[in-house]
């Protein structure tokens, strides 16, 4: 198992602030937040790959979901959340051992019922997926 030190890791991330059952055995995991987006990184370990030796496309799709609902969350002031109708993904490239990888979303648009992001995942700079996703908002509950 390879583990990112944070000498590997790009100025600007820190650990990631959301920690999941399902990305528990990715760690370490990091983020950068900016007033668009929330961008997550990794440095591909043996963990992350699949039987090929190259980056694993679960893992991709399931850190893109991550990258792109928390974006649209962060851009909302009204307390919803966000479930996933639609993730859509198109490999372009394969990732490998050893590269860094950055899930960078970019916002579209915010609507009443849904919120919709596309971004690009990226090893080492070099893009290796496209992705867009469409997200119910689950408006927040009020208290009694």
């Amino acid at each position: 198992m390879t583990l990112a030190s944070t000498s590997d890791v790009p100025e600007g991330f820190l650990p990631h602030f959301r920690k999941s059952p399902l990305t528990d055995p990715w760690e370490p995991l990091w983020s950068r937040v900016t007033d668009d987006a929330v961008i997550i990184g990794l440095r591909a370990g043996e963990q992350h790959c699949n039987g090929r030796g190259f980056v694993h496309g679960g893992l991709i799709s399931a850190l893109a979901d991550n990258a792109l609902g928390h974006s649209c969350r962060q851009r909302r002031t009204d307390g919803a959340s966000l479930v996933t109708i639609t993730l859509n993904l198109e490999f372009v490239q394969t990732a490998q051992i050893g590269q860094w990888l950055e899930f960078r979303p970019i916002f579209i648009k915010s609507g009443g019922k849904v919120d919709i992001a596309q971004g690009q995942v990226t090893a080492d700079g070099e893009p290796c997926a496209l992705v867009s996703a469409t997200f119910r908002v689950l408006q927040a509950r009020k208290a009694a």
